[in-house]
């Protein structure tokens, strides 16, 4: 059920955050002040420039009210509502063969896919640490990551409204003592996450003089030191670049992707995070590092 929830938060967050980007941008074009600043007094400029920004706001205004909750799913290709029988998480989809019931238009395999992992995820982490408050806190991690590393994976875009909560969850949880983590090592795991990638995007930048990596891949990588502590950063950064670089070489040979066209990080960090909550001792045993 959450895995079916997490479905709605992947396909609707990009769209909820881009709508009030280009709202903010038609605001910003209407604020006279700020586009004489920056443009300097050009009055029939400023007034060309503002009557796009009205334009666009009244676009966006007309478009239908979309939340993670309203409307209710529905296909995308015919519109038809999704009954609540054919909505039951894993049956569902299946029951339908995979199609809508109305246009028989395919229904992507992700969404029982994301499902599946959730649950399996989540029944490993009840395994692995039992009837605790550890299992609640890194259940709930494990669904932050999942949702960011399907967004991240579609849009290359990681929402702060993912990324931020799970550092404070972390450095909370450690506070708490709900982890096996203390709150130093949270912290630390917390700064050193962002400040490692950020020095590689920064010797990047200043080397090729090109973005190499955008901030929210900084934030997931602090949440995951903050949750796991500074010890399985080491075994995170290297399994997901390993993987990551892998991904990209056979992706970029096999002529599915261009080199100008960035790869998200995102998916590849959660997923070292994922290996290092469940093998982190033994990674760091590894590497000689805890």
């Amino acid at each position: 059920m959450i895995g079916s929830f997490l479905n709605v938060v992947i396909h609707r967050k990009p769209v909820l955050l881009e709508r009030q980007w280009l709202n903010d941008a038609a605001q910003y074009l209407q604020d006279g002040t700020a586009m004489q600043r920056v443009l300097g007094p050009n009055r029939r400029r400023l007034d060309e420039l503002a009557g796009v920004g009205r334009a666009l706001e009244g676009e966006l205004e007309a478009l239908p009210a979309l939340s993670l909750s309203r409307p209710r799913s529905r296909c995308p290709n015919c519109a038809r509502p999704i009954a609540w029988h054919e909505n039951i998480p894993l049956f569902g989809w299946l029951r339908l063969g995979g199609k809508c019931a109305g246009c028989k238009t395919r229904i992507s395999g992700r969404y029982p896919l994301v499902e599946l992992l959730t649950g399996a995820l989540f029944w490993a982490v009840g395994w692995r640490f039992g009837p605790t408050a550890s299992t609640l806190v890194y259940c709930l991690a494990v669904a932050v990551l999942i949702a960011a590393a399907f967004i991240d994976f579609d849009t290359t875009l990681l929402p702060d409204d993912l990324t931020l909560p799970l550092i404070g969850l972390g450095l909370v949880a450690a506070w708490q003592q709900w982890i096996p983590v203390t709150l130093a090592n949270a912290a630390l795991g917390a700064l050193f996450g962002y400040f490692a990638l950020w020095a590689v995007a920064w010797l990047y930048r200043v080397l090729r003089g090109a973005e190499g990596m955008a901030e929210g891949d900084f934030k997931l990588l602090a949440g995951l030191g903050a949750l796991l502590g500074w010890q399985a950063l080491p075994s995170i950064i290297l399994l997901s670049s390993v993987v990551g670089a892998a991904v990209g070489v056979s992706m970029i040979v096999a002529r599915r992707h261009e080199r100008s066209v960035p790869i998200p990080f995102g998916p590849y960090l959660a997923g070292g995070g994922v290996a290092a909550l469940f093998f982190g001792a033994q990674l760091g045993h590894l590497w000689q590092i805890g």
